[in-house]
């Protein structure tokens, strides 16, 4: 080994100590010609002293010395003395007084220093992720991920789970987002499919008698990114046999306390919550509820149907609906500007408008205030539950669209007045999702989740008369206004399976080209079974109270869904489309 301890870990007890470190200068000082370096690696920091006694080329070598180069330092391990400890640093009542250095590499002067408050755009951190790597927050939420997946591997292996590993080329089947393809050289014009989830690979491991499996697997998924979102992530996937719905959730309410325990020291309180889908949508206008804070969505269809406003009564009339929240004590905080800009921004989640009230008096102040009468005005404010200085936001139209525009409109609310603490996790379950939705555009029935989720055994007689009204035995688990989790009891009967694939559009002999694998399976003896899969980045995410999922993977990719440090997606060499019989054509002919 090149060093004998790492750059975190000296400490008083080390006193006298002869040590080799070896990292990167972090910083370097110059006083009255005796050098004071701080040391790093991800361990730590370390404050090195190149004193005037020392040898003139060591002297030397160790002025030349700057940020971000790598160097070898041994010395012995002496205490800084009072007043002069640094109690931000772990290692800040001891100091190495150098007696030799070695230079083991010498750094180009970086883009931007990994120690600096004032970060540069994302854009640089990833074209040089190697600095940016470096810097502590990042290698905070690296181990933590690491530990995250240790906590995870320990609770499953005392629960009798196998860890068994799902093939990452398989067969293309559409149904969702889009799959990566990879072709085939050895069968020209075939194409594998890089796995949106082990879906389906669980399942029949489910049929072979492996009745408890999970996998920290790797998935791609070809879609429009977000913060949360990349296009290649880790799930911690979770398959069980001969279980119900309660048994599933049981286990990840275990899962959840056993993290949350090992990662911060605390007992988190089971049950986790649950709710219906019907009842989050209509109290939080979204089946992903942020439950840190309150400011529900409300009613008041019945006072709008009677009201003057004409808005609002046409919107009843044509069986629209009325909602509103109510922003406690924000009055006298929106001008008419702030308020302005609200508008515009329910707008861009399908709004036509965004009425409003001030509460005063025990009376609504606004434009439109005076199309309510007094009684009107006083059953809004009991409504709402509000009280003097309190705002009331009000949207009208389609169901669908006053709840899209009054959740965001909520959660933008709630992190702008800091309503919440953003290290908390509040972690429910919402069940009994549709099983299907009507794509207006494609003319047919979706499913909500995927084709393989089993109906409530009351609604199946609904499938062939109002599949609106079946409900799925589904569960997502939602944590912080994320969808964290997401599984369902599945189908294990080929005859119901294929009901489901008929109904969805596709047929038979459809069904048996595109799972004919799966449903030959479903027909040797497949027991109940049931999973879910939780997005490991976005709980990694979640943890550390971050915005982007961007910081807690090693290498990310971009919104476009690129890697700016390798040039990735990048064109290949003609011969290697020769060899896969693949010519590009690039729209206009380019």
């Amino acid at each position: 080994m090149l060093r004998t301890h790492t750059c975190g870990e000296l400490r008083l007890d080390c006193v006298g100590t002869p040590v080799t470190l070896c990292g990167w200068v972090d910083s370097y000082r110059d006083h009255r010609g005796v050098v004071f370096i701080d040391l790093r690696d991800r361990y730590g920091i370390t404050q090195v002293v190149f004193q005037l006694e020392l040898d003139s080329a060591v002297q030397a070598l160790a002025r030349d010395l700057r940020g971000e180069d790598v160097i070898q330092v041994s010395g012995s391990v002496v205490a800084r003395g009072e007043g002069l400890e640094n109690p931000k640093l772990a290692t800040g009542q001891v100091e190495v007084r150098a007696e030799s250095l070695s230079l083991l590499n010498k750094s180009k002067t970086p883009p931007f220093e990994p120690r600096t408050f004032d970060l540069p755009n994302e854009e640089l951190r990833l074209s040089h992720r190697y600095i940016d790597l470096r810097r502590p927050q990042l290698q905070s939420n690296l181990i933590l991920r690491h530990k995250l997946t240790i906590s995870v591997r320990k609770y499953f292996d005392e629960r009798d789970f196998l860890e068994i590993e799902t093939p990452m080329l398989g067969k293309s089947t559409p149904e969702g987002a889009r799959d990566y393809l990879v072709p085939s050289r050895v069968t020209p014009g075939a194409f594998y499919a890089l796995p949106q989830s082990p879906q389906i690979y669980k399942q029949l491991l489910m049929v072979a008698g492996y009745d408890r499996y999970f996998q920290l697997a790797r998935c791609f998924r070809d879609e429009d990114l977000r913060a949360d979102r990349q296009p290649e992530f880790s799930q911690i996937d979770v398959e069980m046999s001969f279980v119900n719905q309660e048994d599933i959730l049981q286990t990840i309410d275990g899962l959840i306390s056993r993290t949350v325990r090992d990662l911060r020291g605390t007992e988190h309180p089971l049950p986790l919550p649950r709710y219906t889908h019907a009842e989050v949508m209509e109290r939080f206008g979204t089946d992903k509820p942020d439950l840190r804070f309150g400011m529900e969505l409300i009613d008041i269809g019945e006072i709008a149907a009677t009201c003057g406003f004409s808005v609002f009564q046409k919107t009843i009339e044509s069986g629209g609906r009325v909602r509103g929240i109510r922003v406690e004590g924000a009055a006298e905080k929106f001008s008419r500007k702030a308020i302005d800009e609200l508008t515009v921004f329910v707008g861009n989640h399908g709004a036509k408008g965004l009425a409003f009230f001030r509460v005063k008096d025990g009376e609504l102040d606004s434009p439109i205030a005076k199309f309510f009468t007094p009684e009107q005005q006083k059953a809004i404010i009991q409504r709402l539950e509000a009280g003097p200085g309190d705002l009331l936001f009000f949207v009208a139209d389609k169901g669908s669209v006053t709840s899209a525009a009054l959740s965001a409109l909520r959660n933008r609310l709630g992190k702008e007045l800091g309503l919440y603490d953003p290290n908390e996790l509040k972690v429910a379950w919402v069940l009994d999702f549709p099983m299907f939705q009507w794509d207006e555009d494609e003319g047919r029935w979706v499913a909500e989740h995927h084709p393989f989720c089993q109906p409530h055994e009351e609604d199946i007689p609904y499938l062939e008369t109002d599949p609106g009204r079946v409900r799925a035995q589904s569960y997502d688990l939602v944590c912080n206004g994320y969808e964290a989790a997401s599984g369902s009891v599945r189908i294990h009967d080929s005859v119901v399976q294929q009901k489901i694939f008929s109904l969805l559009g596709i047929s038979g002999e459809e069904a048996e080209l595109r799972f004919g694998f799966l449903l030959n399976a479903l027909r040797y003896g497949a027991p109940p079974h049931a999973g879910i899969a939780l997005g490991l980045d976005r709980w990694v995410m979640l943890f550390l109270g971050n915005d982007s999922i961007r910081d807690v993977i090693a290498f990310p990719k971009t919104q476009k869904a690129s890697d700016l440090l390798t040039g990735a997606p990048s064109e290949v060499d003609s011969r290697q489309l020769r060899d896969l019989h693949i010519r590009v054509e690039l729209p206009g002919g380019k």
